[in-house]
């Protein structure tokens, strides 16, 4: 799934069809779309990205879901920030890393995405975590130093997975289930 062009515009600007999850354009469908491109190298990337899209769940009428979007951002950019490496561009100087941040809603429906340069997969955790009666005299084996953002991603989202982009690079999803009362009510 590759929702790139998810909003038709019109001439001025208006909305004219939101493309569903298979493709197929709706007229008049009540989906939303933002997107916002960022730098890694920026200072305030992971705030930029937080910010655009805590505004616009608010403006679509879905500020309870606000704080649990903006955390699953917050450590997906984070991510991009810390590890993402560019294909063919491992030690050139001065370049920077991009990072495109989508949300949108279909009926019923909440994705984020977060595309990179990087084609090396996420490593998303499967299974649980170490239970603490197996940590036993190492309590720190609870609290790793990495890997506990796509965990948290995990837990907040109600799915996550990851799409290869040409000609390389690679978009991180998550999708929230919307609550069928919110969603009506959303502009």
């Amino acid at each position: 799934m590759n929702p790139r062009g998810v909003r038709k515009r019109g001439n001025a600007g208006q909305e004219r069809g939101t493309q569903g999850p298979q493709g197929a354009t709706v007229a008049g469908s009540p989906g939303h779309f933002r997107a916002l491109t960022i730098f890694a190298e920026s200072a305030d990337a992971v705030r930029a990205a937080r910010d655009m899209v805590g505004a616009s769940l608010q403006d679509w009428g879905l500020g309870s879901l606000r704080d649990d979007v903006r955390l699953v951002v917050s450590e997906l950019v984070g991510n991009v920030v810390q590890h993402a490496v560019p294909d063919g561009c491992l030690a050139r100087p001065g370049a920077s890393r991009r990072v495109d941040v989508s949300v949108m809603t279909w009926p019923g429906l909440l994705c984020i995405g977060v595309t990179d340069e990087d084609s090396a997969p996420p490593d998303l955790p499967v299974g649980e975590c170490v239970s603490p009666a197996l940590a036993g005299e190492f309590p720190e084996a609870l609290l790793p130093d990495r890997g506990r953002g796509l965990l948290i991603v995990q837990r907040l989202a109600d799915s996550v997975w990851w799409s290869p982009e040409e000609p390389g690079g690679k978009t991180v999803w998550c999708r929230f289930d919307l609550d069928p009362v919110a969603s009506e009510r959303a502009p």
